[in-house]
């Protein structure tokens, strides 16, 4: 490959990364919807949950999302946090319950970024 080619590829992997980043929620506005009543929803298996979570979250796999999401935010308007291991589950989930009419649904990212910005000190592998 020629230096052109490797500079094509460097720039379309750092647009991914920026474009990654500009999706998820900033830290200071995830804390703002918690003290607003936000519901911190993991959308891991619930075998990864089983294994370890993050306090107070709920799980609902990304897989029962959309049948299951209207028993835990019946208003449209709750404000829900989305997680999972590396953020691309949650980031499913977000423009899934967007389609459906969810206005305030923000994606956490991955399981370590959700537990930093949630100020949780639990490593995975350790039950609530």
């Amino acid at each position: 490959m020629n230096w052109h080619t490797w500079i094509i590829i460097g720039s379309a992997v750092a647009a991914f990364l920026v474009l990654k980043r500009l999706m998820l929620v900033r830290p200071a506005a995830a804390r703002e919807w918690l003290k607003k009543g936000a519901r911190v929803i993991d959308v891991r298996s619930q075998g990864e949950f089983q294994r370890g979570h993050l306090p107070d979250a709920v799980n609902v796999p990304l897989d029962r999302l959309r049948d299951d999401i209207s028993q835990l935010a019946p208003d449209k308007e709750q404000p829900l946090l989305l997680h999972c291991l590396s953020g691309a589950r949650s980031g499913m989930g977000k423009a899934s319950l967007r389609k459906m009419g969810y206005r305030n649904v923000f994606n956490l990212g991955s399981y370590g970024r959700a537990a930093k910005i949630l100020g949780a000190h639990n490593e995975l592998g350790k039950k609530e």
